[in-house]
């Protein structure tokens, strides 16, 4: 069965609909692995009971049996990240005063996916309100590495990323503000897709201006992540910046000529602190590129001022979750963590200038990026700025000995990208010397979703490094860097 878990999902998925395998023996076979393995990371959370699970496997293998035909996702277990709703569930967002806050009905996106023929089983571990690349909180704890127990699977979608890589889930949804769907997948060896703005609908209070944040799948491999944002994505009428372009447009080849890419490479994104261990890497991966015949040189964005964008913006939609605490809970500050606190404070400090200025400048990165991308098909960095670092650390408080003077500077490499509205991959990019996983972060003008994609799939089918596991799976070591 561990055999079974680790197949990816198109194989899970087309094994079922060709009745070679049912989704009762793959729901089995998944609770075997999380009975096994979740008390070790800690990834999923509200865990619906065996039985029930089973119950609803075998409710659909009867509907197969009737000729009912299966969604994209039939008979995948799935649990969503702890931030969205799916009926029956509470959402926690990580915070103890909302732990049984039961969801009466599925999110948006969560409800495309049970539609899709997934079955819901519980909840991926998060931070506390999704803040921070370090997924821990005191409700349910932290959640652990599986490359290394003592280190941190990353955030905000970590939960989702431990469960990834230990083989508990096939694919999960998460969602990324400032890299938390390419931080947990750099960290866990694993794709994390970020989409472009409004390719998948969110139903969150920033329809408009200052909106940062965008759902999007995470997978083990490029293709199931392509897989899962077919379903995700698509126009909804009541989200103020939905793309028309249909879900389905995400389902088709995803092959790529090298011949014909440009390639613009930034080890550092324009002078960021970075590990030695993980610039290294993306100095390999650029030479990968290379070697299949793509044109790549080094060169990088401007950039400027996108952090004091992100900080303003990030700050003005935290404002709106401190407004919804004073009303549900008027007391938060004592049980919320003083980072989060924080924000949301700086939310409340913002005034009509900062916020008028921060959308100028935005729009002004955003025109320097697409000048940018006339004459590349895509720009590679890090996804993040260090290798996965010790879980006890409540985030990482300077890179080559230069401070970060908050728990946001360090993820500057996603966060700046973030600004731009992007579409952004991390693919995994090779290990450290210790073993560590790196993440090559895969950037494309924006709208280009599918050519992201592609690029990514390139980068995995040449290098392999997507295929090892965690030793906890596997006795094969992953490579070590030279």
């Amino acid at each position: 069965m561990t055999g079974l878990v680790q197949q990816s999902a198109r194989q899970l998925t087309g094994a079922i609909r060709a009745g070679r395998l049912s989704a009762a023996e793959l729901m089995a076979a998944a609770y075997d692995q999380i009975e096994r393995l979740n008390p070790k990371v800690n990834a999923i959370v509200n865990l619906l009971p065996r039985d029930e699970a089973l119950a609803a496997a075998r409710a659909q293998d009867d509907a197969r049996a009737r000729g009912e035909n299966g969604g994209l996702l039939s008979g995948l277990p799935l649990a969503v990240k702890d931030l969205e709703d799916a009926r029956g569930f509470p959402t926690t967002f990580g915070f103890r005063p909302f732990a049984q806050a039961v969801a009466k009905a599925d999110g948006e996106v969560t409800g495309r996916i049970r539609r899709a023929g997934a079955i819901i089983i519980g909840k991926t571990n998060v931070p506390e309100f999704g803040l921070g690349s370090n997924t821990f909180n005191t409700l349910f704890g932290a959640t652990r590495n599986p490359y290394d127990l003592e280190r941190t699977a990353g955030g905000s979608s970590g939960g989702a990323a431990a469960a990834l890589a230990t083989g508990m889930l096939a694919v999960a949804d998460g969602s990324d503000m400032g890299g938390s769907l390419r931080n947990p997948a750099a960290f866990c060896n694993l794709v994390g897709f970020r989409p472009s703005i409004g390719r998948v609908p969110d139903q969150r209070a920033f329809g408009w201006l200052a909106r940062l944040g965008t759902l999007g799948p995470m997978a083990r491999n490029v293709d199931d992540a392509a897989l899962l944002l077919s379903v995700q994505a698509g126009y909804c009428a009541t989200d103020p910046l939905s793309r028309m372009q249909p879900g389905a447009a995400f389902g088709g080849a995803l092959d790529c000529d090298p011949r014909t890419l440009r390639i613009a490479l930034s080890a550092d994104l324009g002078g960021l602190p970075v590990q030695s261990g993980v610039r290294d890497q993306i100095n390999q991966a650029a030479a990968v590129f290379a070697d299949l015949g793509a044109q790549v040189e080094e060169n990088c964005p401007n950039l400027d001022g996108a952090m004091a964008v992100f900080q303003a913006q990030r700050a003005a939609t935290l404002a709106t979750l401190g407004k919804q605490l004073d009303r549900q809970v008027p007391d938060w500050r004592r049980h919320a963590k003083d980072t989060a606190v924080w924000n949301i404070e700086k939310g409340f400090d913002l005034t009509a200038d900062e916020l008028i200025d921060a959308e100028i400048e935005r729009t002004q990165i955003y025109r320097r990026l697409a000048r940018f991308f006339e004459r590349y098909d895509a720009l590679l960095c890090p996804a993040a700025q260090v290798a996965p670092f010790p879980v006890g650390d409540e985030w990482v408080r300077e890179i080559n000995g230069q401070p970060m003077a908050t728990y946001i500077d360090w993820m500057t490499v996603c966060c700046a990208i973030t600004v731009t509205s992007a579409p952004a991959i991390s693919v995994p990019g090779g290990f450290t010397a210790d073993g560590l996983p790196v993440g090559l972060q895969i950037v494309g003008a924006p709208g280009q979703d599918i050519q992201v994609l592609k690029v990514a799939r390139l980068f995995e089918q040449a290098t392999g490094h997507g295929k090892f596991r965690p030793p906890m799976l596997d006795p094969q070591p992953a490579p070590q860097a030279e």
